[in-house]
């Protein structure tokens, strides 16, 4: 099996390297009382920012632009209610020459831990939408420090 599509197991919080917290709303929420899949899409993104800023906001403008997600893959353990709070911790696990890999995971209240997230992001030309080669990714990890997430 190639190693991005191995099946990502975020359940440790001390993997990740960045953690976040997001408040649940109750516009979040769908007709059976949990929160939706738009939601919980929303919260993998707050992580992922959150991530950039915190992580990667030192590095030049042509690092960080160009990014397009190449896959997205979730998987839920458990439901979310209103109202709470989740944490959402975010880490690096794979970089290659034109693409990088985050892992992250949700969780809620003491230690519970609600869906993993497998996010593969390629660097794109703009203006042709292509994939391109992007010799610098790895240099974001030295920059800042990072380690992979264990897989």
């Amino acid at each position: 099996m190639a190693e991005e599509t191995k099946p990502f197991d975020g359940k440790n919080r001390a993997i990740y390297p960045d953690m976040t917290r997001v408040t649940i709303r109750y516009r979040d929420l769908d007709p059976n009382g949990h929160v939706n899949n738009g939601s919980i899409n929303q919260f993998f993104e707050d992580g992922r920012v959150h991530f950039r800023n915190s992580k990667m906001g030192t590095l030049a403008q042509a690092v960080l632009t160009g990014f397009v997600i190449a896959r997205f893959d979730a998987t839920y353990h458990a439901a979310l209610g209103y109202p709470g709070e989740v944490e959402v911790g975010t880490g690096v696990i794979r970089v290659g020459r034109s693409s990088y890999v985050l892992g992250q995971g949700v969780f809620f209240g003491l230690g519970g831990y609600c869906m993993a997230m497998f996010l593969k992001l390629e660097a794109s030309d703009p203006e042709s939408t292509k994939i391109q080669s992007t010799p610098g990714i790895p240099d974001f990890m030295d920059w800042n420090q990072l380690e992979l997430v264990p897989v």
